[in-house]
């Protein structure tokens, strides 16, 4: 059974106006005071933004337990600093992101400019175990055309400094900002990858490896193909639910490699489209279909994605959950028009913020 681990980006805001806080400093020093040795809560770019990371799990129940564990935990720090946290991948309401005192980040501002400066946004990566580099990259490979399904079901970022962005993902489409960033041509080997990721260092465009923000890669520091492309969730169980379906994704891709079948040839300009089709629509109208990039409703292209992964959610006992978890999603919505319905009720992104610090402890 492959391990599967889930790292979350949260924001964190003012309890009473919802507004972006840059206190990341102080809630890690009180988690650090509180919970000396557990190391679960990472600093980030932005002193707006609190990331934490799971354990490796087998059992996706224990997975998805964990995730609101830890969320749970983000909260009580917060809340001690006088601050709250809420698992929404952009900001609601108008924010001056404060980049975080590093080395690296500092240079990551010299380098790029405003790029860096509107970069406040919050997303997920899973991790699944892989036994090589060379597997790592054939599934890498192979996964490439159902990743934007993955962003349609974790779009939970529907509005930008006080807008409706009218897309589903618009952290996605920050994120691509980035000049490495976004879905990979074919690699076919792990030598190949490898070379064209010291290439990419090699001009001195990006600082390093670590800058290879593929929307899937080998990780460069576990044994994990590690998977980048969604948002952050708004609810645990979607969070779980990704988890899952992205562990599926690999094993399926590993058994199609060993049996030698090739991947998908779609250009990285079709994987482009198909990627910001994920993005402007989410769940609510038509994506592109991965294999043959035509239009189609978006439940047909979701229940795909459960078609192609079957076998391996079956063979890990998750199959029943994973459906269930997905008539739950398509009944309630991804994260964006969970908000969208907040600010129709209210019409206050104040609101929506507050509601969704209720969904992310939920």
């Amino acid at each position: 059974m492959r391990t599967v681990g889930v790292e979350e980006e949260l924001l964190l805001v003012a309890p009473d106006s919802g507004e972006p806080r840059a206190l990341s400093a102080a809630v890690l020093a009180h988690a650090e005071a509180a919970d000396a040795g557990q190391d679960v809560f990472e600093k980030e770019l932005y002193g707006q933004m609190l990331e934490f990371a799971t354990h490796p799990q087998t059992d996706m129940a224990e997975l998805g337990a964990e995730i609101v564990r830890c969320r749970k935990e983000a909260a009580r720090h917060a809340g001690e600093i006088g601050c709250a946290v809420a698992a929404l991948a952009t900001s609601p309401l108008p924010v001056s992101p404060t980049i975080s005192i590093n080395r690296r980040y500092q240079w990551l501002a010299e380098q790029y400019a405003i790029a860096t400066r509107e970069q406040l946004v919050c997303g997920m990566h899973v991790h699944v175990a892989v036994e090589s580099d060379e597997e790592g990259v054939a599934v890498v490979d192979r996964i490439r055309p159902w990743l934007p399904v993955l962003l349609a079901i974790s779009a939970n970022s529907p509005f930008w400094q006080g807008e409706d962005t009218r897309y589903d993902s618009y952290r996605s489409r920050v994120w691509d900002r980035w000049p490495s960033a976004g879905p990979t041509e074919l690699f076919g080997s792990a030598e190949r990858y490898h070379r064209r990721v010291a290439d990419m260092v090699a001009t001195g465009v990006i600082l390093d490896e670590k800058m290879a923000y593929f929307d899937a890669r080998l990780s460069e520091r576990y044994p994990t193909v590690e998977i980048r492309v969604a948002d952050v969730c708004l609810h645990a169980d979607t969070a779980q639910l990704v988890a899952a379906l992205a562990r599926a994704l690999v094993e399926t891709a590993a058994r199609e490699w060993r049996a030698g079948h090739e991947p998908a040839d779609h250009s990285v300009t079709l994987l482009r489209l198909a990627a910001w089709q994920s993005a402007r629509a989410g769940l609510e109208r038509e994506l592109l279909h991965p294999l043959t990039m035509r239009r189609l409703p978006a439940e047909a292209v979701v229940r795909a994605l459960l078609d192609h992964v079957g076998d391996a959610l079956a063979d890990s006992g998750d199959l029943d959950r994973a459906r269930e978890a997905t008539r739950r999603l398509l009944r309630r919505g991804n994260g964006a028009r969970v908000q969208r319905e907040v600010m129709e009720r209210t019409g206050n992104l104040r609101d929506v913020v507050t509601a969704c610090v209720r969904h992310t402890q939920a």
